[in-house]
C-alpha cells in the first residue's frame, strides 16, 4: 500500500458556499503547515492538538493570502483513513478550491486517486470492504430505503452476518481437521457427526439462502422499479409518463408513432422510486425506424420489474393489443384504461375476455385458466385519463400492495442490495450443497472441509479478507475523487 500523502477536492466541483480540500497522510500536517498560517499569521499547525479546528489563511510560496479558512487536524489513529488527516474548509469556488488543491500538491502532497481515502480506511483495517462499499452506496442512494440500507450496512449490518456464519464454517472445518489427525481419540462415523454436521449446514445454508433471496427486493428498493410502458401508438404513454415525472419529458401529439425510441426518467413518488422507461407505440408496421423503437420496447419488457399497459379506452382492442398481450406474459402488469373522459368502448370486463378469447386460442400463452385470468388481473386494471390526471392515487396504491404488501416498511431486516455479495453468497450456498450431497453419499470426512472451506472462502470476499489486489482496485475505481 502506498503510505505517501494524498490530498483531493472532497466536495462536488461546483460554486457553492463551502469547500472542502482532504489531505491524508504521514505528512499531512506538516505540508499543510507550510502554506497554513494563523489569524497572526504565524506558522502554528504542527502545534495543534488531534481534532481540533483552527481559523486561518492558506497562502503562496510568496506570503499571499489565497483564502480565509478554517482548517480541522485529526491525528492517527482517530482518523477516516487512521491517518494524520487534515481537512482544510474554504469557501466553494471551483477556481479557489483548485488554486488551494495546486497550493497543496506543491507543498508535497499528491492528488488522490479515486476513492483513495477509503481505501485506505479499508486497508488499514478500519473497515472492511462491505461497509467501504456501503460509503459509494450512501452518496449514490435515490431514496430513503436505499439511504437507510446503506447506513445499517456501513454500521455492520451485512458483515456482522458473514462473520457469524464464517465463525460456525471454520468451527466445523477446525473439528474436522482435528478428527483426521487424531482419528484414535474421535470416530466421526460412529458418533453419528456426519448427520450432526448435515443439520449444521442445512441451517446455515437456509439462513444464506434467506439473504440471497432478499436481493431482489433489495434492488428494487435501492435502484427503483424498472417500469415499462406500452401499448399501441397514441394510446397516452407519453402523457402518462409526462404525467409522473411532472413536465413535458415527451412529444405528445395526436399523431400515432411520434415516439420512435425509449425515453427514460427517474422519479420519487411517495418514496417509491421508479425507473421509467417510455417506448414506441406498438403496432405493425412498415417503417423501419419505428420496428427499430418496438424491438427495442420488446426487449425493455423483458427486463422490466413493473409493466404499465397503457389502453385507449375509446377505441377497440384488436391483433395489436393481442400481440402486446402475448408480450406481456408472466410479467407483474397493470392495465391502464386510459382517456376515461372520452366515450368509453372498453371496459374491465372487455380485458377479460378478451385475454379469455387468447388463452382459448393458444393455451401456451398467457394464462393457464380464465379463473387465473381473473385472478391476476383482478384490481390491476385501472381507469385513468392523463388529460383529467385520474387514477394516479389508485396506481400507487395497487403498486405498493403488488410490492410491498400493501405499504413500504423500513425496517430491521437485512437486505443485500450488492450484486457483488449476491454472486458470493451464491457461491457458498452452492458450496454447502456440495458438503450435503457429501453427506448423502457417504463420501470421506475431507471431501467435507474441501466445500467448507470454499464456503469460508466466498463469504470472506464480501469483507475482503478472501480478495486480491485486481478485485480491490476496480471497487474503489469506482468511488469518487476526493472518497
Amino acid at each position: 500500500m502506498k503510505t505517501d500523502t494524498i490530498a483531493a477536492i472532497a466536495t462536488a466541483m461546483s460554486d457553492s458556499g463551502i469547500g472542502i480540500i482532504r489531505v491524508s497522510g504521514e505528512d499531512s500536517v506538516s505540508i499543510i503547515d507550510k502554506i497554513y498560517r494563523n489569524m497572526k499569521m504565524k506558522q502554528m499547525l504542527t502545534t495543534y492538538k488531534s481534532h481540533t479546528i483552527h481559523y486561518g489563511f492558506i497562502i503562496e510560496e510568496n506570503e499571499t493570502v489565497i483564502d480565509e479558512v478554517m482548517v480541522s487536524v485529526m491525528k492517527a489513529p482517530k482518523s477516516y483513513t487512521t491517518e494524520d488527516t487534515v481537512e482544510i474548509n474554504c469557501h466553494g469556488g471551483v477556481f479557489m478550491m483548485r488554486k488551494i488543491l495546486d497550493a497543496v500538491i506543491r507543498a508535497g502532497a499528491r492528488v488522490a486517486e479515486p476513492g483513495e481515502f477509503t481505501k485506505r480506511a479499508f486497508l488499514n483495517g478500519r473497515i472492511d470492504l462491505s461497509k467501504a462499499e456501503a460509503v459509494m452506496d450512501i452518496i449514490h442512494a435515490k431514496n430513503e430505503f436505499a439511504l437507510q440500507s446503506s447506513v445499517k450496512q456501513l454500521k455492520g449490518s451485512v458483515s456482522d452476518i458473514i462473520k457469524e456464519i464464517r465463525t460456525n464454517i471454520l468451527h466445523e472445518i477446525a473439528f474436522i481437521e482435528a478428527a483426521l489427525d487424531d482419528p484414535e481419540h474421535f470416530d466421526l462415523e460412529s458418533d453419528g457427526y456426519g448427520e450432526a454436521l448435515y443439520k449444521i449446514v442445512k441451517k446455515i445454508g437456509e439462513r444464506i439462502r434467506t439473504l440471497i433471496d432478499s436481493a431482489k427486493n433489495g434492488r428494487i428498493l435501492s435502484e427503483g422499479i424498472q417500469t415499462v410502458i406500452v401499448g399501441k401508438p397514441n394510446a397516452g404513454k407519453s402523457s402518462l409518463l409526462n404525467m409522473l415525472v411532472g413536465e413535458e419529458r415527451a412529444i405528445v401529439t395526436d399523431i400515432a408513432g411520434t415516439t420512435r425510441d425509449i425515453l427514460e426518467e427517474t422519479i420519487s413518488i411517495d418514496g417509491i422510486l421508479f425507473r421509467i422507461l417510455d417506448t414506441a407505440g406498438i403496432r405493425s408496421t412498415e417503417d423501419i425506424v419505428e420496428k427499430i423503437g418496438v424491438d427495442r420496447a420488446k426487449k425493455a419488457v423483458e427486463e422490466a420489474d413493473l409493466v404499465l399497459y397503457v389502453i385507449d379506452s375509446s377505441i377497440p382492442l384488436d391483433e395489436n393489443d393481442e400481440a402486446i398481450f402475448h408480450m406481456i406474459e408472466g410479467k407483474n402488469t397493470i392495465i391502464l384504461l386510459n382517456k376515461s373522459d372520452l366515450f368509453t368502448v372498453v371496459t374491465e370486463r372487455d380485458i377479460r375476455s378478451f385475454i379469455g378469447k387468447i388463452h382459448e386460442q393458444n393455451k401456451n400463452h398467457i394464462l393457464e385458466t380464465n379463473a387465473e385470468c381473473q385472478n391476476i388481473y383482478e384490481n390491476r386494471i385501472i381507469r385513468t385519463s392523463m388529460k383529467e390526471r385520474d387514477g394516479v392515487a389508485l396506481f400507487l396504491k395497487t403498486v405498493k400492495e403488488m410490492f410491498f404488501h400493501g405499504e413500504i416498511i423500513y425496517n430491521d431486516e437485512v437486505y443485500i442490495t450488492n450484486v457483488r455479495h449476491k454472486e458470493a453468497l451464491q457461491n457458498a450456498y452452492d458450496s454447502l450443497l456440495q458438503v450435503r450431497k457429501s453427506i448423502e453419499d457417504h463420501m470421506p470426512e475431507d471431501f467435507y472441509t474441501i466445500d467448507l472451506m470454499n464456503a469460508y472462502a466466498f463469504l470472506g470476499t464480501i469483507i475482503g479478507e478472501e480478495v486480491g489486489d485486481d478485485l480491490v482496485n476496480e471497487i474503489f475505481s469506482k468511488f469518487c475523487m476526493g472518497k
